[in-house]
């Protein structure tokens, strides 16, 4: 492509911005407004060797440090990003659209994961059993594996990043982070505010690009990790790829997350937490809730007061303090969506609110979508069959709590599902028996605090371990045994036979 005089996003390796050997860039575009606004860099195997190289030098030194200095650099960069969070959350803004007020609050669930991973001191505690034998002890120790990587979605481009490196990074790692090429200032941002904090140069490392730093990343020797997050058919290509090239991996893939309605439910209640978990980021939440299931007489009152909701959802620039939900991406992010609302029309199911030609004042290039509400769905159509990842929900009408949980547990995601309803039996039912990572009850997002792990089940994780929490600790360290023995002569040494203790 053309390259214009638009700034151009460096790299930044080895604890400072660095001009991309590539020679391909693309474009990052203002989605409220359609207009480029930069340039990012396409980083090829060069550029991928170089961070690896950095993050490898540091590693040794930074893998020495005592657990406690790692924590306090985590700490300084916690207040860093708290001091800066308006400022960060109008980058976030500028690039993917979502309004002021919901890239904040990204910001500051990304925060939650940098306070645990102060916690590290105790969270990397291993067990002691003293005299297991006589006079031997035994204990476990988990160590760093080395330079881990990230690869991560345009969604939430301040929040996953930090699912991952501050827990590898405290844990004594160092890391290479490639975000999407569609908002990767923010990476840049936090690898600044990183060095203020005090980090040594080379721990963090930020690369952008598209499928040649991702197989670069995948199949490079010096990678002993990699975590992802994003689409299925991709999540399924980085667990496989890097498996097969010696990594350990999780990659999180896709969802589609129903919300079961109970006739017992209060309506009202359910109608503004679906509302805001459908629309909230356009839609474009790997935990939104695209799926309502509504069991019984419930689905026709359900029905007119989502509708009602929808059609008063303020629409327009993520800049505007007025707005509540923003734009989409990018504009093959909006054809895309609209596509699937006309499959959806063509496929047989009711349009109760239209959200293609939304109205947005002097926004007539951004790449908008309305709320979009289909009814009587059926669970062959695409609309339901597919993540769309956009503003659209669409309804399933259920005759009981079982059909509607054995719906939920057909779906080939699994990421979460939540339950609305005044019974507490009913509640327990759907714990016990939906077959699915994450479970709200009254909750519309069941997204863990991030002192418990994130992670879907079939479809929709690739690994065992889930992201932040203990597994992320868990992934981003091994574990090590260690027996020992001090005696005082050579009389106790052990002989041909197998060693017994006692």
């Amino acid at each position: 492509m053309e390259i214009t005089t638009l700034e151009r996003l460096p790299l930044w390796i080895g604890g400072k911005a660095v001009a991309a050997r590539t020679q391909r860039y693309g474009e990052i575009t203002n989605p409220a407004t359609g207009e480029v606004i930069r340039h990012v860099p396409f980083a090829n195997r060069d550029d991928v060797d170089a961070a690896v190289a950095a993050a490898r030098a540091a590693f040794p030194e930074w893998r020495a440090a005592p657990a406690l200095r790692r924590a306090r650099i985590l700490m300084r960069f916690r207040e860093l990003l708290d001091a800066r969070k308006k400022s960060l959350a109008a980058v976030v803004t500028e690039e993917h659209g979502k309004t002021l007020a919901d890239a904040e609050g990204s910001i500051t669930r990304g925060m939650e994961v940098v306070e645990f991973a102060c916690g590290i001191p105790h969270l990397m505690k291993g067990e002691f059993s003293d005299n297991v034998g006589t006079d031997v002890d035994s204990w476990s120790i988990r160590e760093p594996l080395g330079v881990c990587a990230g690869i991560t979605p345009f969604n939430f481009p301040a929040m996953v990043p930090m699912w991952m490196f501050p827990i590898a990074i405290a844990c004594g790692n160092t890391f290479v982070l490639k975000p999407s090429e569609r908002d990767p200032s923010m990476s840049l941002r936090m690898a600044e505010l990183f060095k203020e904090a005090g980090l040594p140069d080379g721990v963090f490392n930020v690369v952008h690009g598209d499928k040649e730093a991702v197989d670069a990343i995948l199949e490079h020797p010096g990678i002993s990790a990699v975590s992802f997050v994003g689409s299925t058919p991709i999540a399924k290509y980085i667990y496989e790829t890097g498996a097969r090239h010696g990594k350990r991996v999780q990659a999180l893939g896709g969802a589609k997350n129903h919300a079961i309605v109970m006739p017992d439910a209060d309506v009202d209640f359910a109608t503004e937490a679906i509302i805001g978990a459908a629309y909230g980021s356009a839609g474009e939440r790997c935990m939104a809730v695209s799926a309502v299931v509504a069991v019984g007489d419930v689905a026709d009152t359900l029905r007119e007061r989502l509708a009602q909701r929808a059609r008063r959802v303020r629409t327009g620039a993520g800049v505007d303090p007025q707005s509540e939900m923003g734009p989409v991406v990018t504009c093959a992010a909006r054809d895309r969506i609209m596509g699937y609302i006309d499959r959806g029309v063509e496929e047989g199911a009711e349009l109760v609110v239209d959200g293609r030609k939304p109205a947005v004042p002097d926004h007539e290039n951004g790449f908008f979508v309305g709320p979009t509400i289909f009814d009587r769905v059926r669970p062959e159509m695409s609309i339901y069959r597919d993540e769309i990842f956009g503003p659209v929900l669409v309804i399933v009408r259920s005759e009981s709590l079982a059909e509607a949980i054995a719906l939920v547990n057909s779906n080939p995601y699994a990421n979460g599902a939540a339950l609305f309803t005044r019974s507490g039996h009913a509640a327990k039912r759907f714990q016990r028996d939906t077959q699915v990572g994450m479970l709200g009850i009254n909750v519309p997002i069941p997204v863990p605090m991030a002192f418990y792990s994130f992670g879907g089940w079939r479809n929709s994780l690739f690994g065992d371990l889930y992201v932040h929490g203990m597994d992320g600790v868990r992934f981003y360290t091994r574990g090590k045994a260690v027996t020992a023995r001090w005696p005082d002569d050579g009389s106790a040494a052990p002989g041909f036979h197998m060693p017994l203790m006692g």
